[in-house]
């Protein structure tokens, strides 16, 4: 099952009091924050959740698998995130 904003909004709200319309601004807020930054290859660290990170990839060769025909794809970014060492003890159970 996937979290969503609403549920995250929901959360936010019993948690401080805040009214769902300013819990969800808030999540709105800092998920604009995070795009903005990678728009501009910008990392994103947030500290014992994770790192985003924008990295390039090349032009290459690759084909398209319903025509097997080839074709080269273009250079694009692309945006990884790596779990804090935090985050992975605790969905290991650690």
């Amino acid at each position: 099952m996937a979290l969503t904003k609403a549920e995250i909004s929901s959360e936010i709200q019993e948690k401080t009091g805040y009214t769902l319309k300013k819990s969800t601004e808030v999540i709105e807020f800092i998920l604009e924050s995070i795009k903005s930054n990678l728009k501009y290859s910008e990392d994103v660290l947030i500290s014992g959740f994770g790192k985003f990170c924008v990295k390039k990839k090349n032009r290459r060769l690759g084909r398209n698998p319903a025509t097997e025909e080839a074709l080269m794809l273009r250079e694009r970014k692309i945006v990884t995130f790596k779990c804090s060492d935090k985050l992975r003890k605790r969905v290991n159970g650690g």
